[in-house]
């Protein structure tokens, strides 16, 4: 992985408790990245380290700075910290962008991207959709967008001055839970039934040339691959992205009860050295790691970049998530270090 240290060129204020940040690109090597990738930033916070991962909302080739959404989260370290203390002009330490949720421009197709999103999961569709719009001028792109009321519209004036400049090829449709009493569009969520509705006004395309990319609240997007289940929607044809696992702590409690509730020992062979962590029943293999003080390498912390991909060697894990890993890795033995808990006591995980 690489880290730079860029600075903070701009800092836009997209709602009251939303921010993008503007990061300087380095002079003389740009940074290069997909559309929908995410980066990760790492901050010192109460004396400790801290990585988050974020979608990124700029588009490569399009715009000058490399570009973070931020949105204020209840009791949220990194979101109120940024959102609180960070300033033009600061510099900020990030690692390289990853992320297989993207999709990259080729002129010579004439498709329809079709993007599903709710409140801050729309970062990565906005730069999905930019460069669509941009470098494949044959192709439509439409965006279904929940939200709570007007005023939480994240890019709410961005959106408006793509769909002038774009026109037919671009569409939005906004879905409001909480609308105003003067409001006129879609109320409520975005669930099967809206799914389905919305995609029949939409522009007809075949099912061959026709993407479908969400990202947001892991209910939202069940409920969308229902709808495009229940059309017959070719599953490759369909892509998720989610950095919070609503199911997040059954998962843990399921690992904890797989585990018997038990600490367990786990080996991690890391440069060639062997370290013995003791594992709590409800921490990763990764929280060990770090806990006891091994630089191991992580980014997103959800299971999705694969970057504290390791080989278990010896002994049976259990991960929370394994989206990031393809069939054949798993079969080989590859494992997720940040979502991974022990199951037996002689487990031995190879990072490298």
């Amino acid at each position: 992985m690489k880290f730079y240290n860029l600075k903070v060129k701009d800092i836009t204020k997209e709602t009251s408790d939303t921010i993008t940040i503007h990061l300087k690109q380095p002079l003389f090597s740009k940074i290069k990245y997909k559309p929908g990738q995410f980066l990760t930033i790492v901050l010192p916070v109460n004396g400790k380290s801290i990585r988050r991962a974020y979608s990124l909302s700029s588009a490569p080739n399009i715009d000058e700075t490399l570009s973070i959404t931020i949105k204020r989260v209840d009791n949220g370290l990194v979101s109120n910290y940024v959102n609180d203390h960070l300033k033009v002009g600061d510099k900020m330490e990030i690692i390289e962008p990853m992320g297989h949720f993207c999709l990259e421009p080729d002129k010579g197709l004439a498709r329809h991207v079709v993007l599903f999103g709710s409140g801050s999961g729309v970062t990565p569709l906005m730069s999905i959709a930019k460069s669509i719009l941009m470098f494949e001028p044959k192709s439509v792109v439409s965006i279904i967008y929940g939200n709570r009321n007007t005023d939480t519209i994240i890019f709410k004036a961005k959106i408006e001055e793509m769909q002038k400049k774009y026109g037919e090829r671009f569409n939005v449709v906004h879905v409001l839970s909480r609308s105003e009493e003067n409001w006129i569009g879609y109320k409520g969520r975005i669930d099967k039934t809206l799914t389905i509705n919305v995609l029949n006004l939409l522009p007809k395309f075949d099912k061959s040339q026709t993407e479908y990319f969400m990202c947001g609240p892991e209910g939202m997007m069940d409920e969308v691959v229902a709808a495009l289940t229940s059309l017959q929607t070719p599953k490759e044809k369909i892509h998720r992205e989610s950095f919070v696992s609503s199911t997040a702590s059954e998962a843990k409690e399921d690992a904890k009860n797989a585990a018997g509730g038990t600490e367990r020992d786990v080996v991690i062979i890391l440069d060639d050295e062997e370290y013995r962590v003791t594992v709590k029943p409800t921490a990763t293999i990764l929280e060990a790691g770090l806990d006891a003080g091994l630089d191991m390498p992580y980014s997103c912390q959800s299971g999705l970049c694969t970057a504290c991909r390791g080989k278990r060697k010896a002994g049976e894990v259990k991960m929370d998530e394994d989206e990031g890993l393809s069939e054949m890795e798993i079969k080989d033995g590859y494992i997720l270090t940040c979502v991974a808990h022990p199951l037996t006591d002689n487990v031995v995980v190879e990072i490298g």
